[in-house]
């Protein structure tokens, strides 16, 4: 007797349907599509993001073996290297963008409240880029350089929760500072960049749709100081000062005022300098500020070691960017699962724990909280003893 749901498809119940056809219908999806939907594809690819499959003949293989399960599962259609091969090949990689921004705008409206360190009433982003190397021979579209090829993840981490709100997929060789063309600046936020993105008549265009950015200079920046405001030299902030541009096309691309933060850091041993449109708070929050920017690096360095982001199921460049859209869709699907169902546990203990029960049939609930590390469970009385 066929009873329950398993636990894939209870994570999968966390999934706005409606939304998802939206997506599939905007870019025409499931045209002329008889046995392997959207849908299909979506669970298939989130399958294997959580159960770490490595290829299209490892997903096959796997579901292969639990095909009387599948149905249950949600999957409808034939699941084959071909099928899904074709599907990653052929459908448009904006279905799955554009359904990774419904989950992240649910999982930012649930993560609305976290604290990331700073009491700051403002939605604080970091942003910066990160590259993922390839095969030239297998990848020629994404050539980086003379033997090499890559891709770049241009992404913006909300700190609150860590989630990203933006992400822009490009060759590896297009410089990170152009990625700030594509954003839309949110008025009363703050962005946190590296000096790779200094160029201040990108900058202006922050200052002028009112949102604040904390970016850290270069060693060969040229200024003219205007004002010197006290400071308290024993919290590491050695200078904060009020100065203007002095280089001709700086001057033009950014004409007004800016600060100008001198900071020692105890920890690294290292002097920091940084600039920013914000006069209103103190220096030792700047500082601060541009010290939670790491969180980013830190995602970065999460995705690569828990998601199937490196090794690809496709080569062609569609393929490549279904792979990321779904493994981000289902890193913010368990971010949501975590926050919804009240988890303690950090999201690489979820993964670990939904990785080796996808296909068991107990509550989601149960699997997740009847875990507890370090704890050694007592022997039942009843439990006979092999050696005396």
């Amino acid at each position: 007797m066929n009873t329950g749901k398993t636990v894939f498809a209870q994570v999968m119940e966390h999934l706005p349907l409606p939304d998802f056809r939206k997506c599939v219908h905007r870019y025409d999806g499931n045209y002329k599509v008889k046995t392997f939907s959207c849908l299909d594809q979506f669970l298939v690819m989130a399958f294997a993001q959580l159960s770490y499959r490595e290829s299209l003949r490892d997903i096959e293989a796997c579901l292969w073996a639990m095909r009387n399960k599948l149905y249950h599962m949600g999957i409808r259609g034939g699941v084959s290297r071909n099928n899904l091969a074709h599907a990653n090949e052929t459908r448009d990689w904006r279905i799955w963008a554009d359904f990774a921004q419904v989950l992240i705008h649910t999982a930012r409206h649930l993560y609305a409240d976290d604290s990331f360190g700073i009491e700051l009433d403002q939605t604080v982003y970091a942003f910066d880029s990160t590259t993922i190397d390839l095969c030239l021979s297998l990848f020629p579209w994404a050539r980086f350089r003379k033997h090499k090829a890559a891709i770049k993840l241009h992404t913006l981490l909300d700190l609150r929760g860590s989630i990203p709100s933006f992400i822009q997929i490009t060759e590896g060789k297009v410089h990170d500072v152009n990625a700030l063309d594509d954003l839309i600046p949110e008025p009363g936020s703050f962005y946190i960049m590296d000096r790779a993105y200094l160029d201040f008549e990108r900058l202006y265009l922050f200052h002028q749709s009112l949102a604040f950015f904390v970016i850290r200079s270069k060693t060969n920046f040229k200024f003219r100081r205007l004002y010197s405001h006290p400071v308290d030299k024993s919290t590491g902030i050695l200078s904060d000062q009020t100065i203007m541009l002095t280089i001709f096309y700086s001057a033009e691309g950014y004409p007004e005022k800016l600060r100008r933060i001198r900071y020692y850091d105890v920890e690294t041993d290292k002097h920091l300098c940084f600039l920013t449109n914000n006069f209103l708070l103190p220096a030792l929050t700047i500082a601060q500020l541009y010290k939670c920017r790491w969180q980013v690096e830190l995602f970065f360095k999460w995705i690569k070691q828990h998601l199937r982001i490196k090794a690809f199921y496709g080569t062609s460049e569609n393929a490549v960017k279904t792979q990321v859209w779904t493994a981000v869709s289902v890193y913010v699907l368990v971010a949501i699962l975590k926050k919804r169902m009240g988890l303690d546990h950090s999201l690489y203990t979820i993964l670990q724990i939904l990785s080796v029960t996808l296909f068991e049939k107990t509550p989601m609930l149960q699997a997740l909280t009847d875990f507890e590390p370090g704890t050694e469970h007592s022997e039942s009385r009843n439990q006979l003893l092999l050696f005396n």
